[in-house]
């Protein structure tokens, strides 16, 4: 049973409807069936009350030591716009190394301002969008927890963060993190909402490098010049710090060090700004 904890299980290509009934037994609610969204990792839906649920399987690799009731946990923060949390539910999956998560929140009315990670084109985002980004990263750092960000599957540590730069960028020698932060850990452009600004899953957030959620805004950007610098300008303090520098490498070594294919958008820029802070670190 345990080499099954590996095998992947895509939420889009199972049956929901055994969950989604046991989802709404444990919250006492009643979902509506026509607003399922049904992603690989994740399934979410509005209920009868005007909430939102979402629900995510995980198998117990991914789950450690801090456990992954990161929705809850981040309830406490001050500051930061974000869908209030009201209840949540777990349960082990019969005769299998994977949990299940149910956390019913308020419903958001605005819509992702990606449809993925990146963004392609400039949503035109209103000054006060800017404002809200602001102050909530503002917010989220100055505060503290003992849970560590876990970006891409991955916990951050000061060792990730050597070693995967040491791969890719072998010429930057020190690699050392001066200063860790409470950060959201996923704040791709699938995670802000817009017009109105919110920042949404918030599972994995925890302690990471300064900068590292900086990065992820504007390196997912990079193929709309205008908005990622206009990310950097908003962001230019956690940006240009070295701890940011480094962040940023961090990111953009997953697009140089193994690029998918030349014809990625991302790619060229990537590989501009990499060199442009190789130099920066090497000064």
């Amino acid at each position: 049973m345990v080499g099954s904890v590996h095998a992947a299980v895509d939420l889009r290509h199972v049956p929901a409807d055994p969950v989604l009934v046991r989802v709404e037994q444990g919250l006492n609610v009643r979902l509506d069936r026509d607003t399922v969204v049904r992603k690989r990792r994740s399934l979410g839906a509005r209920t009868e009350r005007g909430t939102w649920v979402r629900i995510e399987r995980r198998a117990f690799e991914r789950i450690g030591q801090q456990g992954w009731n990161g929705t809850e946990a981040a309830a406490v923060l001050l500051g930061v716009a974000m869908p209030r949390w009201y209840q949540g539910l777990t349960w082990r999956e019969a005769d299998e190394p994977a949990m299940w998560r149910a956390d019913e929140l308020e419903l958001v009315t605005s819509q992702p301002v990606g449809t993925g990670a990146r963004v392609r084109e400039d949503p035109g985002l209103p000054e006060a969008w800017w404002a809200g980004l602001n102050g909530s990263l503002d917010a989220l750092s100055s505060q503290h927890t003992y849970r560590i960000a876990t970006p891409d599957t991955e916990r951050i540590t000061q060792e990730l963060v050597t070693g995967k730069l040491g791969e890719v960028f072998p010429s930057v020698t020190d690699t050392r993190v001066g200063k860790w932060v409470p950060a959201h850990g996923d704040l791709t452009w699938a995670n802000v909402m817009g017009p109105g600004f919110c920042l949404i899953d918030w599972e994995d957030w925890g302690m990471a490098p300064r900068g590292l959620d900086a990065v992820t805004l504007w390196g997912n950007a990079l193929a709309v010049p205008d908005l990622a610098d206009r990310v950097y300008r908003e962001r230019q303090r956690d940006l240009e710090s070295r701890d940011g520098k480094l962040m940023a490498l961090y990111f953009l070594s997953k697009i140089v060090g193994h690029p998918a294919r030349e014809e990625d958008p991302l790619l060229v820029p990537a590989r501009k700004e990499a060199a442009r802070l190789v130099a920066d670190l090497q000064t």
